[in-house]
C-alpha cells in the first residue's frame, strides 16, 4: 500500500532513537506520517534537483522494508538539540507524595494531630502514619490516592492489631483516619460504620499551590 502528502509546509523531526516524524500545525500531537525506529535516513536529490530524504525501516527477514520519501523544496529552519537522558514521567499525587506531605502537615487531617512515625510497623505491614491527637491518643492513618473499600478493610486489620499493643492503648483505643484524594461513597459508609474517620486530601493545597484566598467559592 502507498500513500502521499501534498507538498506543504511541514515540521520534520529526526529523533535520536532513529524515528522520523512528519507534523503539521493541525492534528494535535499526532504526526501525519512517520517511521518507527530503528530506521536509516539517506539524503540525496531527485531528478529535479530537490533535496530528497529516503527513510528505510528495518524489515523482518524475508520481507521488503517500508520506505518513506521526503522531498524538500525549501528549508525555513534547521536546528539540532541533544535532549539528554529522559527521566521519565513522574506523576503528582501518588501515595508516596501524599504520605510525605501529610507527614509534614498531619493537622490538616484533624486538629491537634502530630506525627509519631511514618511506616509504623505491624505484623501484616506498615501503617502509613502513626500520629497522636491533642489528648495523647494514638491515631493510625492509611493513605490512598483513591479511597475504596479495600483500603478501609486494610486499615481495619491494622487497627485490630494496634489495639492489642498496651504501649499504644495506655490512654485509650487507637482510632483510625482513612485519607485519600477521593473517597468512594461505599468506602465512606463502611469506614464510618467501623468508627473510622474519613479525610479528603487536597493535594494542591498541601503543596502550597492552592491559595484559598484566591478562590471565588
Amino acid at each position: 500500500m502507498t500513500a502521499h502528502l501534498p507538498m506543504a509546509t511541514r515540521v520534520l523531526m529526526l529523533k535520536a532513537d532513529g524515528s522520523v516524524l512528519v507534523h503539521s500545525d493541525g492534528g494535535s500531537y499526532k504526526p501525519l506520517n512517520w517511521m518507527s525506529p530503528p530506521c536509516t535516513v539517506r539524503e540525496g536529490e531527485d531528478e529535479d534537483g530537490r533535496v530528497e530524504w529516503t527513510v528505510t525501516a528495518k524489515a523482518p527477514k524475508g520481507q521488503a522494508p517500508d520506505t518513506l520519501r521526503i522531498l524538500i523544496e525549501e528549508m525555513f529552519h534547521d536546528s539540532s538539540h541533544h535532549l539528554g537522558i529522559d527521566p521519565g514521567l513522574q506523576k503528582d499525587g501518588v501515595e508516596k507524595h501524599l504520605q510525605e506531605l501529610l507527614a509534614e502537615h498531619p493537622a490538616t487531617l484533624s486538629a491537634g494531630l502530630t506525627l509519631v512515625r511514618r511506616e509504623f510497623p505491624t505484623a501484616i505491614g506498615p501503617v502509613d502514619l502513626m500520629c497522636r491527637d491533642g489528648d495523647g491518643l494514638s491515631v493510625a492513618v492509611e493513605i490512598k490516592r483513591r479511597g475504596e473499600i479495600d483500603g478501609v478493610e486494610q486499615l481495619t486489620r491494622y487497627l485490630e492489631l494496634l489495639n492489642r499493643d498496651p504501649l499504644l492503648t495506655g490512654k485509650g483505643a487507637v482510632r483510625g483516619i482513612f485519607a485519600a484524594q477521593e473517597i468512594k461513597p461505599q468506602a465512606r459508609v463502611l469506614a464510618e460504620d467501623r468508627g473510622i474517620a474519613c479525610a479528603v486530601v487536597d493535594y494542591d493545597a498541601l503543596r502550597g499551590l492552592d491559595n484559598a484566598e484566591d478562590r471565588l467559592f
